[in-house]
């Protein structure tokens, strides 16, 4: 018969074995740069109880993360602000674009590639009156914007309403 003790033994030096292996096909999927599939399984060693194996999960689950969630730059001027803002309305992210514009906007007031960016990104969301009101601003400010503006897809959702095409035309909206 066997006794307990030696029951909980094997019982622990199966889930010690189910944890290597784990471990190992987790470090097999993260060194393909399958950071999900290497994630699901560190963190079913970290949950197991294994001790230095388990440690050693828990370092490279962060890795996954951190792989998975890139940390994103911190956009501090209005250069940088709108630049972020570019590569977001060209993602279509278009929420985090606008959010981004408007900052360098209230850094940069009178920058017309700012104001016809932030058209762009209100015509994507459908925000009509704030699009008309920046872009009047970007032509303003630069006369060539009107030209662009025509040629843009950007500004696609815009082209049945008459007051855009008058901005187009003259300048009024």
């Amino acid at each position: 018969m066997s006794s307990p003790e030696s029951n909980q033994q094997r019982r622990s030096e199966a889930q010690y074995q189910a944890a290597v292996k784990n471990f190992e096909a987790a470090v097999s999927a993260f060194q393909k740069r399958n950071f999900e599939k290497a994630k699901e399984l560190f963190a079913k060693v970290t949950a197991s109880p294994t001790g230095e194996v388990a440690i050693r999960a828990e370092t490279y689950l962060r890795m996954c993360e951190r792989k998975l969630n890139p940390a994103q730059p911190v956009a501090k001027t209005a250069a940088e602000l709108y630049d972020l803002g570019i590569a977001q309305l060209n993602a279509r992210q278009l929420e985090a674009a606008t959010e981004s514009l408007k900052r360098a906007f209230a850094l940069s007031p009178n920058q017309e590639f700012i104001r016809y960016a932030l058209a762009a990104a209100h015509a994507q969301q459908g925000n009509v009156e704030a699009a008309l009101e920046h872009l009047k601003a970007a032509i303003e400010l630069r006369p060539a914007n009107r030209y662009l503006a025509s040629r843009d897809e950007d500004f696609q959702p815009l082209a049945g309403d008459a007051r855009f095409g008058r901005l187009l035309q003259s300048g009024g909206a």
